[in-house]
């Protein structure tokens, strides 16, 4: 008796028996799933949607004068704003326009100077 021949003897004898129902039925099927929801939710949904609103909020207070770093690196000072494009002089007598969107953050010097000293 060859390997394939046993193993369609077996499936076949599990098929005729039919399968076992799940002791809670439904119910029991769902709760696994409504619980790996819950867990992404908590667990990555809401933290993005507060970095988001923290983004938001950053955008919509950024003003003249402010140092602000890009997302794609350029550190700036901001030195005109309209709705969408803020420019920025990034060094003496070059401006450059960026979205607003673009803007990664604020830097704060004060820090930034602070933090050098205590690495010296």
């Amino acid at each position: 008796m060859n390997i394939f021949t046993m193993v369609y003897a077996v499936g076949t004898a599990y098929a005729q028996q039919g399968s076992p129902q799940p002791a809670g039925g439904g119910l029991a099927a769902i709760i696994p799933l409504v619980f790996m929801i819950l867990i992404f939710y908590f667990l990555i949904i809401r933290p993005q949607q507060k970095r988001q609103k923290e983004h938001r909020n950053m955008l919509a207070n950024l003003k003249k004068g402010d140092q602000v770093i890009t997302q794609g690196g350029l550190i700036g000072t901001i030195t005109g704003l309209t709705e969408s494009v803020v420019t920025l002089e990034v060094a003496d007598n070059v401006k450059v326009k960026v979205q607003r969107a673009y803007i990664a953050g604020v830097m704060n010097p004060s820090k930034d100077k602070e933090q050098s000293k205590d690495k010296e």
